[in-house]
């Protein structure tokens, strides 16, 4: 639960509201900025500007009531380092909901080369710890309900605060968006309205979206749920394993009831799932034969959930007065884990570059051009090892592990790997 603001926060908020009534009573603001989707990077962009852009009007559009509880969503979320310390700065950060992820740990499940050059198990493997990294952790994972939850009440009480600047739109859809003019674009959500801009951070799966002009479906399915680990597992380690059918991938959640647990991402190609007809019994009898020994025991499974898989993403961010962030402008496989990171990513570059150069034409210009590396870098990386899976080349399984062995034994490259992992392409 959110405590309310001191008395400083209050009497900064109505200095603020004043400042801005008073400028701009009976005339528009300088921007009038929509948020179309109120998820975690949409509430994040419109916490951002409310902060760092004292004079633009923000509504926030969702079609979700603000009635509805979304504390209790279960969906696993994997931040980077960056994203959290984003989060950190605004405030809004669940560390207690939080696991802080230590280390992570990507090997290649066999048949692959084998030598005792490639560590302990003598298998291919890069492993990446926050101490030798020299940061407090490299990422962390918690469910979608326990940072949007903190998140939505942090938007709620700033525009409770300052309720001509800060304007909630829940429960409205918007159902299209329309740029006859060069310096307006018009929202139809009931009724036709104008901004400056609009930044849509509508989200949604892969199956559920209207194609981009980037697509493809790469037939894979991805199994999610929770798996319980044993007492003595290791704590705070992220494991990613590549196996033939796929990659599959622990991500460590909180303890619960004295359980130690684990997010689960099981992805199988399509044609060749069997993974459905499977027991309880005989998921978690698979799922350990298939990853390394280090890992530990596993001791349950929760039901599964099945999501296709595939490449959804728009050649740019930036069409008109509209900029799309997050999973609306690009979709990805979730073997890197990175898709919310580039949203959160997008939303900082878009209220530093309205800060820098209110000139909204030059502002997106500037993120256009700013985030095209850490975007297409992760969206070409990720595309390239979610596709590999469906090659069944001879000696590709020894590439992919001569690659993981080099990104060990070269500091240089896996310092590389970390930071982009941890902030992205910079």
């Amino acid at each position: 639960m959110s405590q309310a603001p001191d008395s400083a926060a209050h009497a900064a908020a109505a200095t603020a509201t004043d400042a801005f009534d008073a400028a701009f009573d009976g005339q528009a603001p300088p921007l009038r900025l929509a948020v179309i989707g109120a998820g975690p990077a949409g509430l994040a962009l419109a916490l951002l500007a409310a902060r760092y852009l004292p004079q633009a009007q923000v509504s926030l559009f969702d079609a979700r009531p603000l009635e509805r509880d979304v504390s209790g969503d279960p969906r696993t979320l994997a931040l980077s380092l960056g994203s959290v310390q984003l989060l950190q700065r605004l405030r809004v950060w669940p560390a207690a909901q939080a696991q802080p992820i230590r280390e992570v740990h990507v090997s290649q499940a066999p048949p692959t080369l084998s030598s005792p050059w490639f560590g302990p198990s003598g298998e291919p493997e890069v492993r990446i710890s926050a101490a030798e990294q020299a940061v407090p952790q490299l990422g962390a994972v918690l469910a979608y309900g326990q940072l949007v939850a903190p998140l939505q009440a942090a938007w709620q009480q700033a525009s409770a605060l300052e309720p001509r600047r800060l304007i909630s739109r829940f429960g409205q859809a918007v159902d299209g968006l329309k740029q006859d003019r060069p310096d307006e674009i018009e929202i139809d959500a009931g009724i036709a309205e104008r901004f400056d801009l609009a930044v849509v951070a509508e989200g949604g799966v892969f199956s559920e979206q209207a194609r981009k002009s980037l697509t493809h479906d790469y037939r894979q399915n991805a199994w999610v749920g929770t798996v319980t680990l044993a007492p003595d597992s290791p704590v705070g380690v992220a494991y990613e394993r590549f196996t033939r059918r796929g990659p599959l991938a622990l991500l460590p959640l909180p303890d619960r009831d004295g359980q130690r647990r684990a997010a689960l991402v099981w992805c199988q190609p399509r044609d060749e799932d069997e993974v459905e007809g499977l027991s309880d019994a005989q998921r978690l009898a698979v799922i350990q034969q298939q990853l390394p020994d280090r890992v530990g025991r596993l001791l349950g499974i929760s039901p599964l959930k099945c999501f296709p898989l595939g490449l959804n993403a728009e050649r740019t961010l930036v069409e008109g007065r509209r900029i799309r962030i997050g999973n609306a402008a690009q979709t990805l496989h979730p073997v890197a884990g990175q898709g919310l990171n580039l949203g959160l990513r997008d939303a900082f570059a878009l209220v530093e570059a309205l800060r820098r150069d209110p000139r909204v034409d030059q502002a997106l210009r500037r993120v256009e051009w700013q985030r095209a590396p850490d975007r297409w870098a992760t969206i070409l990386t990720t595309d390239f090892l979610a596709r590999t899976f469906a090659w069944r080349w001879p000696g590709l399984p020894a590439a992919r592990g001569l690659g993981l062995a080099a990104l060990q034994a070269l500091p240089p490259l896996k310092r590389a790997l970390a930071g982009q992992m941890m902030f992205g392409r910079r």
